[in-house]
């Protein structure tokens, strides 16, 4: 075995699994900050619209001060501003966030200026509660960045909240997820201890997602696995920094407003395609991960068994958007990624996302 020489941060974070748990989880994790302080907490709770109910009774016993619904994707950052100002006047000391990816980048918005602490509830995979990164949008802009207080002190997994996500979300979202740990094997951090973590949750997001695709309510140990997956997965990114999959996907969300977990699903096959002939192990990892031979061919075959989304022109991109959206992957790929991306590239990668072509073309 070679020599080893990197480094590993490794985020603190409390976190618990289980089915109809919310409540006495959220409960519970509320109570730990209490007697950490010593004084009652003030909680502002932060819910996707899609969450309402469900935050409003997971919430119905805790110490609300301020209650914010809605979070849109990308969090743009009069959106962010706005929540900010309730946080002050509510006097909040603890967020809590109860949706998908928006609700938790809202919540780390919050975080980010006000040094609240986060408690996040997911009820989608996007592994944002899982990670030290946050992002907003302003004119068209979407800007990204890391900080350890955005990184939500605790998460609750509930089987139970992603039973009634719709089919096409739970495809999707559990496509981000993975796109979690494709992207971090090329990514400037990536090292052994993430690698392996990475490997793990590419093989339950592979097992789990035909389990969910059709009926995410049929299979209750597929959510499960889903879920610990999408943890997984998010916990290997966030030591490693972005690559050029959440480049390409941050630049053309928050210029074209494109939803945020099908952006990221139609375009993984493409950068994998692009970067796996000048990434040898991280292809054989993916590979082995999927069962298959080849890493595109396991990625393409597990689509196509989900029912995947296949291009970004169903999607709200544009053709007449494809010139502007190419420049933009170009400002975006990082110089460290495993193959060099001329302008050419960059329009030959945004081209066959948007037709949905196939994506082995880009390996040549």
């Amino acid at each position: 075995m070679a020599t080893m020489a990197f480094s590993h941060q490794t985020l603190g974070q409390r976190v618990s699994f289980g089915v109809g748990n919310t409540a006495s989880d959220l409960a519970g994790e509320v109570e730990r900050f209490a007697e950490s302080t010593g004084a009652p907490q003030r909680v502002m709770l932060i819910a996707a619209e899609s969450a309402g109910d469900t935050a409003a009774e997971a919430a119905s016993g805790l110490p609300v001060v301020h209650s914010h619904r809605g979070a849109a994707r990308h969090v743009p950052l009069e959106d962010a501003q706005a929540a900010r100002v309730e946080a002050q006047r509510s006097e909040a000391d603890l967020l809590v966030a109860i949706g998908g990816g928006s609700a938790v980048g809202l919540a780390k918005a919050v975080a980010l200026t006000h040094r609240l602490p986060i408690i996040a509830v997911p009820t989608t995979y996007s592994g944002s509660e899982g990670t030290n990164i946050w992002g907003m949008t302003e004119a068209g802009t979407k800007t990204t960045g890391a900080d350890d207080f955005v990184l939500p002190a605790a998460v609750v997994y509930d089987a139970e909240l992603v039973r009634d996500l719709p089919a096409d979300l739970t495809v999707a979202s559990g496509l981000n997820a993975l796109a979690h740990s494709i992207d971090g094997l090329w990514a400037p951090g990536a090292n052994p201890i993430n690698t392996a973590w990475a490997g793990e949750a590419m093989r339950a997001l592979s097992e789990g997602l035909p389990k969910v695709a059709s009926d995410p309510r049929a299979s209750e140990p597929g959510r499960q696995q889903m879920q610990y997956g999408a943890y997984l997965s998010a916990v290997a990114f966030a030591s490693t920094g972005s690559a050029l999959h959440h480049k390409i996907c941050h630049a053309l969300g928050g210029a074209f407003n494109l939803p945020h977990a099908e952006t990221h699903a139609v375009v993984l096959p493409y950068v994998l395609a692009f970067n796996a002939p000048e990434a040898r192990s991280a292809a054989e990892r993916i590979a082995e991960a999927f069962g298959a031979e080849d890493p595109v061919e396991g990625l393409m075959a597990l689509r196509a068994a989900i029912g995947a989304p296949g291009a970004l022109r169903d999607h709200g991109l544009d053709e007449a958007d494809l010139d502007r959206a190419a420049e933009l992957v170009l400002a975006a790929a990082p110089s460290s990624n495993p193959r060099p991306v001329s302008a050419s590239d960059a329009r030959r990668i945004v081209r066959a996302a948007w037709a949905g072509e196939d994506p082995a073309a880009l390996s040549r």
